[in-house]
Formats: C-alpha cells, sequence, structure tokens
C-alpha cells in the first residue's frame, strides 16, 4: 500500500516525463490525488509542485509544435 509520504517522495524525485502525452496523463492523475483530498499536506506540496514541473514540460512542447506548424503554413 502507498502512504502519501512515499506518494510525497515520487513526486520530488520522479523523471522528467518522456513525451507530452505520458506528461499529461501524470499531470491527471496527480490532480486526481489531490482533488481526492486523501494526501498529506506533504505529499500535497510535493504533487503540486511535481504538476508545475508537467505543465511547464507540457506548455514548451506545445510552444515547440505551434512554431514547427507556422513554418510549415509558410511554405
Amino acid at each position: 500500500m502507498t502512504t502519501t509520504k512515499t506518494k510525497a517522495k515520487e513526486a520530488q524525485s520522479a523523471p522528467v516525463a518522456t513525451n507530452y502525452e505520458d506528461a499529461l496523463v501524470e499531470l491527471e492523475k496527480l490532480i486526481a490525488d489531490m482533488e481526492s483530498g486523501k494526501l498529506s499536506l506533504e505529499a500535497t506540496m510535493a504533487a503540486y509542485k511535481r504538476g508545475a514541473e508537467l505543465l511547464k514540460q507540457c506548455q514548451q512542447v506545445l510552444e515547440q509544435v505551434e512554431q514547427q506548424v507556422k513554418v510549415f503554413s509558410a511554405n
């Protein structure tokens, strides 16, 4: 059984998601965990921090894709 302290440590030490889809799935899980109200304050803060990292990663990927679309549209 995973404890809230274990979840907090997992969120802190988790590597960067390998692609947009993986990051989005992980972000959705973190949100569900936080919304459940079952996490400790420590675990919630770790999940929030990890979620912010994932959100930033997703935004960067979307910006790169947007630039590629602009390049393709210009040709």
